[in-house]
């Protein structure tokens, strides 16, 4: 049986395990394929992971080690190693190799939503996946700020979200895990009543399928994308590496 699988934690929000399932069920491979939730408390059981399933031949890693798995890699692909941040791994002759799909999603749906017209963007959160977004913004030569809680040097903080910010950065991308089930009432502190219909927003999380940050975009006339369309992505990329 080839085994494939998630490492996280908590994975009760995970979708991969039945989209995988449903996948292989799909291609008639539900006797010969299997998905796997791995929840670890720590990435430091990653190890007992690989010895309990010797037949695993990859996996996807999401919150909150897409950057702690890197020291237990064997070798990190070009793109996983410009990024600094890794959310699928293959497992070939022992060895394991770190690859970023989440750039390859990421890109795809900020090409839709802003139908490739120049813009400016704001980037919230600055974690593993924010890495991948802004890969994917300089992959298109679209600028971009960085927003946390603490802005320093280059990086905005959400006060520093002035009117003006907000008239020259039409595209906001939120890779932080806020509003994601089951915390679904919240939402990044931007100032919501600057936007306008020229603004896009862009949200990572993908339960809910609306997030208060897109309703709140939508209220304003501004248009929105979930991380839907990014998962898929990525997930189909990540198949792709497993069989190359």
């Amino acid at each position: 049986m080839r085994t494939f699988g998630l490492v996280g934690h908590p994975l009760g929000h995970s979708f991969s395990q039945r989209y995988f399932t449903e996948k292989f069920a799909n291609m008639g491979l539900s006797d010969e394929c299997q998905y796997l939730n791995f929840d670890l408390e720590s990435i430091d059981c990653l190890g007992r992971v690989l010895d309990e399933h010797p037949t695993l031949e990859g996996f996807n890693v999401t919150i909150p080690y897409k950057e702690q798995i890197i020291p237990l890699l064997d070798s990190l692909s070009e793109g996983a190693q410009r990024i600094g941040a890794v959310n699928c791994v293959r497992v070939q002759g022992g060895r394991l190799v770190g690859h970023n799909t989440d750039v390859f999603g990421a890109g795809l749906t900020i090409d839709h939503l802003t139908c490739k017209q120049p813009c400016r963007a704001l980037v919230l959160g600055s974690g593993g996946a924010s890495k991948a977004v802004r890969e994917a913004l300089r992959m298109r030569n679209i600028p971009y700020h960085l927003v946390s809680r603490t802005g320093q040097g280059e990086v905005l903080s959400y006060a520093d979200l002035t009117e003006e910010v907000m008239r020259e950065h039409r595209l906001i991308i939120n890779t932080t895990p806020l509003g994601m089930y089951p915390r679904v009432d919240a939402a990044p502190e931007i100032p919501y009543r600057l936007l306008t219909p020229n603004h896009m927003l862009f949200d990572l999380i993908y339960n809910p399928a609306e997030t208060l940050f897109m309703r709140r975009g939508t209220e304003q006339g501004a248009r929105t994308a979930s991380g839907g369309e990014m998962l898929i992505e990525q997930a189909e990329k990540s198949w792709e590496i497993w069989n190359i």
